[in-house]
């Protein structure tokens, strides 16, 4: 996609009402757009993994990993966001 500034966003906790629909409007009152999205349950958990365009986000990649951390300590779930390259980089073979 060009010109996009993908992160990666992944959500990992116990299943429950409400996830996708809080860690979704964070993103969205920030301008961030959700490009994919892909999710599993494993017995009762819940891993998420989604990518994102930042490039017209209103905050910078630290803001938001702050705001995304703050939605998962609200819903007992961990929120991490990086930086696509940074994902990449860590998951090399």
């Amino acid at each position: 996609m060009e010109g996009a500034k993908r992160i990666i966003v992944t959500v990992l906790g116990r299943d429950q009402v409400g996830i996708i629909a809080g860690v979704a409007g964070v993103l969205a009152a920030h301008n961030v757009n959700i490009l994919d999205i892909s999710q599993t349950i494993l017995q009762e958990f819940l891993a998420m993994i989604m990518i994102c365009d930042i490039s017209r986000a209103t905050v910078d990649l630290g803001t938001l990993k702050a705001r995304l951390e703050e939605k998962g300590a609200e819903l007992g779930v961990r929120i991490d966001a990086q930086h696509e390259d940074a994902f990449v980089y860590m998951h090399r073979i």
